[in-house]
C-alpha cells in the first residue's frame, strides 16, 4: 500500500489535460491510489510539447503515478467496467461538460445507486446547471469571462490596448485544488455519516473566490492613487551591484508602506520632501522616488547585507530568477520541491514535487507515468476478470492500449 494520509483511498479518474488531472494528481500524491480512465482517442495533452518519442512532458506532469485504463465508454461492456470501478471508488473526478457522463449512465446519480458512499466530483466552467453549463470552457475563456484578463492587462500596460493572455493557465490549476479542498472536505462528511456526496466545482467561481481584489471592484470604490499595499502590481524592481534583478513586495506609494523604505534607508527627511507628501505626489514623482531607492541599494555589496535592513524595516525582497535557477537552488534541494521521473524513453523528466510536509506521514517518490492503456489486464484482474474475458473485450475494442515499449 501506499504512503499518505489518503493512501487506502481509491480514485477514478475520468478527467483529461488539466484541471481534473491536476486534481486527481493531487490525491495520488497523497497517497491515494488513482485510476486514469481514458478514451481510444487519447488525452489531447498527450500530445502537448516538448515530448520525446512516447511520452508528452505536460502529460508526464499530470498524470504520473496513476494507473491507466483504457476503456470506449461506446461498449456496454466498458460502460460496466466502468461502473464496477465507481462503485468500488471513494473518490470518482470528472471534468468533462455537464452531462456528458449522464449520457453513459455514470453520472453521479447512476454512480450513487451502487455506491452510496462515494464522493464524486465534476469540475467545469459553469457548474452543472444555470444559464452557461452548456458552455465549453478553457482557462483564457474563463479567465475573460471572470474578470481575470482585463485586470491582468490593465496591470500590465496601464489601459487594455494590449490583447494577450497570461501564459498559465490559473483558472485550472486553482479549480483543481478547490476541488481536492471540497473532495476532503466531503469525505470528512462521509466519515461522520457514512454517506458520500457530490461536490459540484466551477472554474469561474473558484477565479471570483482565489481573486483578493474582488472587493475592490465590487465595492465601486475609487482608491485613487492610493494602491494597496501590498499589491503585486505595485511592487517595484531594482538592480544590485552584482547585476541581480530583485522585487520589493510592497508599493513605493502606499501611505502604509512608503514609511518602510524611508526606515530602510536611514532617511525620514524624505518624508517632509514636497514631493513625496501625499500618495498623489508620489505617484507623479515616482521615477525620482525610485532613483532614490535605486542608488541605496547599489551601496550594499551583498544581498545577506541588503535583506537584513530591508527586514528590520519590514520589506521583503526576492531574486527573479528563471525556474531553472530556482530548482537548482540550495532551498529547493533541501526541500525537495523538483521530483525526477522516469519518462519511458531511457531517460529522466524533472517535475515539480510536493508542498507539503507531514510529521505523521512520509510521501512517496510520485512513481511513473503510464501509457494509455498500461493497466489493463492489472485492473481488470483486481475486478476478477480472467485472462480469456479480457482477450474476449480487447477483441470487441471495449478495452484499448498503446503498445509499451520494451
Amino acid at each position: 500500500m501506499a504512503n499518505g494520509p489518503l493512501a487506502g483511498l481509491k480514485v477514478v479518474d475520468f478527467s483529461r489535460v488539466l484541471a481534473g488531472p491536476h486534481c486527481a494528481k493531487t490525491l495520488h500524491d497523497l497517497g491515494a491510489d488513482v485510476i486514469k480512465i481514458e478514451p481510444p482517442r487519447p488525452d489531447i495533452s498527450r500530445s502537448a510539447l516538448p515530448k520525446n518519442d512516447t511520452m508528452s512532458y505536460y502529460y508526464i506532469q499530470q498524470n504520473t503515478g496513476k494507473r491507466n485504463i483504457s476503456l470506449d465508454l461506446n461498449h456496454p461492456e466498458a460502460r460496466d467496467i466502468a461502473m464496477e470501478l465507481c462503485r468500488q471508488a471513494d473518490i470518482v473526478v470528472e471534468n468533462f461538460r455537464a452531462g456528458t457522463l449522464a449520457f453513459f449512465g455514470l453520472d453521479y446519480e447512476s454512480v450513487r445507486q451502487q455506491n452510496p458512499r462515494v464522493v464524486y466530483a465534476s469540475i467545469s466552467g459553469y457548474g452543472q446547471g444555470g444559464p452557461l453549463s452548456h458552455r465549453a470552457a478553457y482557462a483564457p475563456t474563463v479567465h475573460a469571462e471572470s474578470g481575470f484578463t482585463s485586470t491582468f492587462l490593465s496591470h500590465l500596460s496601464g489601459d487594455l490596448a494590449t490583447d494577450r493572455h497570461d501564459a498559465y493557465s490559473h483558472a485550472d490549476i486553482y479549480t483543481g485544488l478547490e476541488a481536492v479542498i471540497g473532495i476532503l472536505a466531503a469525505l470528512h462528511k462521509r466519515s461522520l455519516t457514512n454517506e458520500g456526496q457530490y461536490v459540484d466545482i466551477a472554474m469561474a467561481a473558484t477565479m471570483l473566490s482565489v481573486n483578493e481584489r474582488v472587493h475592490i471592484d465590487l465595492s465601486g470604490v475609487d482608491i485613487g492613487a492610493e494602491p494597496a499595499a501590498l499589491g503585486p502590481a505595485q511592487s517595484p524592481f531594482f538592480t544590485t551591484v552584482g547585476g541581480e534583478k530583485i522585487t520589493i513586495a510592497t508599493s513605493v506609494v502606499s501611505s502604509l508602506t512608503f514609511p518602510f523604505y524611508l526606515t530602510a534607508m536611514r532617511r525620514p527627511e524624505l518624508a517632509s520632501d514636497p514631493r513625496f507628501s501625499t500618495p498623489a505626489l508620489r505617484a507623479k514623482n515616482l521615477e525620482a522616488f525610485h532613483a532614490i531607492v535605486q542608488n541605496w541599494i547599489l551601496t550594499f555589496d551583498s544581498l545577506d547585507t541588503l535583506d537584513a535592513q530591508l527586514d528590520e524595516a519590514k520589506l521583503a525582497f526576492g531574486v527573479v530568477r528563471d525556474i531553472g535557477d530556482f530548482a537548482r537552488s540550495d532551498w529547493a534541494e533541501w526541500w525537495g520541491a523538483i521530483d525526477e521521473v522516469d519518462d519511458r524513453a531511457g531517460g529522466m523528466v524533472r517535475i515539480p514535487g510536493k508542498p507539503w510536509r507531514f510529521s505523521a506521514d512520509k510521501l512517496d517518490h510520485p512513481g511513473v507515468p503510464a501509457f494509455r492503456g498500461e493497466h489493463n489486464k492489472e485492473v481488470l484482474k483486481e475486478l476478477g476478470r480472467c485472462e480469456k474475458e479480457i482477450d474476449a473485450l480487447t477483441r470487441k475494442g471495449a478495452i484499448t492500449a498503446d503498445p509499451v515499449p520494451q
